[in-house]
């Protein structure tokens, strides 16, 4: 229990958050979109922190699980072949949540039957290509996506229990909340696994592949499985982001959101849970701090400054470096030794 009292402490904060800002829609919003971008780094670090695999197109699956969302309820009318028509009509955008998590899972588990024979570099190549692949239908496939004009007028998620209505989450509060449950039970479901005999799998394979294998792990089958269940929680984000925007183009595949992430997770500290949400939160609110201040490309240029103070300072990451500090701060004073005397 008391391993998670940084992460209760922390969810109790973010729930009380919105109550200390006040009406403020600005900060509300950035704090939804940094929350979105922030569960696809927690999905992310499932790969690059807990096996190792650093994947440069995990913008593919966002960006699909927008799409296929808002597609979903939004409804479509796309010749395919030959003039079959398929006809598709609108669907709750609760349903498009569901069927961009699956859609996202499975191009996870395509990806990685490709790659992970191999990994390495070639699973870096995989990503990057399938990611260029996805933005390319996106911008060009205009009778489905619309191209550059956008996807337009998605409407927002409606949550409703039997007996008791339904409620449209209109609002930024309802978002922001709507943000912070999905996010938590992400989190959930990442630390249940990591404890796992699965996520020991996962980190021998990291730390001692050929160790790994000797003791009868499937090291294909265990990364395969940690990218269909990342894929899947990026897009939980990506249809997030589509339902709140309501609006979405090719840009959401733009590679800088994946450099976001990596410098979330590995800024916060990869390999540990809270890592890419401490993470998330210094660097998807920076902007917002910036902002006012300097142009974008001088804002990359802090972001790559901050980085690098980071690492200097704390070379694992912000959590790791905490968790350090406080522990030797913790740890007692070692007794004086006795000192013999000889007559």
């Amino acid at each position: 229990m008391n391993r998670h009292l940084p992460a209760l402490a922390l969810l109790a904060a973010l729930v009380a958050l919105p109550f200390a800002l006040g009406d403020n829609p600005y900060l509300l919003n950035a704090l939804i979109t940094t929350g979105i971008v922030t569960i696809a780094a927690m999905s992310l670090n499932l790969l690059l922190g807990f096996t190792g695999q650093l994947s440069l197109g995990h913008i593919a699956f966002f960006g699909i699980g927008a799409y296929v969302s808002a597609l979903t309820s939004l409804g479509f009318d796309v010749e395919i072949l030959w003039g079959f028509r398929v006809v598709h009509e609108p669907w709750p955008a609760a349903v498009g949540f569901g069927l961009a998590v699956l859609a996202t899972a499975a191009c996870g588990y395509l990806v990685g039957r490709l790659s992970f024979r191999v990994r390495g570099a070639y699973f870096v190549i995989v990503t990057i290509s399938f990611a260029e692949v996805v933005r390319l239908v996106a911008l060009n496939w205009v009778e489905l996506t619309q191209g550059p004009l956008a996807l337009t007028g998605i409407p927002p998620f409606t949550l409703g229990l039997p007996g008791l209505g339904s409620t449209t989450l209109r609002t930024k509060l309802q978002n922001y909340y709507l943000v912070l449950v999905v996010g938590t039970l992400c989190y959930a479901l990442i630390a249940r696994l990591v404890g796992s005999r699965f996520g020991r799998a996962m980190r021998g394979l990291k730390e001692n592949e050929s160790l790994a294998l000797s003791v009868g792990i499937d090291a294909t089958r265990t990364l395969t499985l940690a990218a269909v269940i990342s894929a899947a929680m990026a897009g939980a984000a990506g249809s997030l982001y589509a339902h709140y925007l309501r609006i979405i183009d090719p840009d959401v595949f733009l590679f800088s959101t994946t450099v976001t992430m990596v410098i979330m997770v590995v800024g916060g500290g990869k390999g540990t849970l809270l890592g890419p949400i401490v993470g998330g939160l210094i660097f998807g609110l920076l902007p917002v701090a910036l902002r006012p201040v300097m142009v974008p490309e001088a804002q990359w240029m802090v972001f790559g400054l901050v980085l690098i103070a980071i690492q200097f300072v704390m070379p694992r990451g912000i959590v790791p470096g905490l968790a350090r500090l406080f522990a030797w701060r913790r740890a007692p004073a070692p007794a004086p030794r006795a000192v013999e005397v000889r007559s």
